[in-house]
């Protein structure tokens, strides 16, 4: 399956390396974040296929405006993947942090996935086709200590994507779920406030990394299946030191 495609959170990292995926595999590509100059990059680098969008998912009016801001011929849109998020503020005990970041995460995470799918599923729905692969994490399956909201909003993807999955049963909207575990990009950077000494140390001292470049290969391989075939939840881990 090819035809027109749509991202969240594309200014970078999975997101970016998931548009060049898709292109290289002969997707038209919608890549939509709030960073204008590194989709203005992005398109640059990908060429006419890529078409940048602004768009902030935690913000209700810009995901409302979101098809109508969009020409007229990239609204019918085949695939959506699902990939803003964040974890500003995380990697701290419950009590220590804020309610301003803990809600921002799941503003982000959570109810930004949600408003995008109620945008776009209903189109997909009256032609009869269309892909959801929603970006989880391994976290949704266990959490860890210092990461109470970021796991809560994987878990909850999760089961959201598990019971989409359920209703669109046979109207021919496939629902995905791609889980990575532990990948390196501006993740943990973003999530320390621009610390980039901080992110570093934080990568290096893991046992292994997953790239954006495997998930993105993960995302197109799942968008590439026949129409008869759903993988429901694809899992990624790092092999870690041998």
């Amino acid at each position: 399956m090819t035809g027109l495609a749509l991202i969240t959170g594309a200014s970078s990292g999975i997101g970016a390396a998931t548009a060049e995926a898709l292109v290289e595999a002969g997707w038209r590509v919608i890549a939509t974040g709030r960073r204008v100059d590194s989709l203005a990059a992005l398109r640059d680098a990908l060429g006419e296929p890529l078409i940048p969008l602004r768009l902030d998912v935690a913000d209700e009016r810009s995901v409302a405006t979101l098809v109508e801001r969009l020409p007229g011929d990239a609204r019918l849109i085949d695939a959506l993947v699902n990939n803003a998020g964040h974890d500003v503020g995380g990697r701290m005990r419950f009590d220590q942090g804020t309610l301003e970041d803990w809600g921002s995460i799941i503003a982000t995470n959570l109810t930004g996935l949600v408003r995008v799918c109620h945008a776009i599923v209903p189109g997909m729905v009256a032609r009869k086709r269309g892909h959801v692969v929603n970006i989880g994490s391994v976290v949704g399956r266990q959490g860890y200590a210092g990461g109470a909201l970021y796991a809560a909003s994987k878990f909850a993807v999760r089961g959201f994507t598990e019971s989409l999955r359920k209703d669109f049963k046979g109207t021919g909207v496939r629902v995905s779920e791609v889980a990575p575990g532990l990948t390196r990009t501006e993740f943990a950077e973003t999530r320390w406030r621009g610390d980039a000494q901080r992110a570093a140390a934080f990568y290096d001292g893991a046992k292994g990394a997953l790239d954006a470049r495997d998930i993105a290969r993960a995302v197109a391989w799942v968008l590439a299946q026949p129409d008869h075939v759903t993988i429901s939840e694809l899992v990624l881990e790092p092999s870690g030191d041998p």
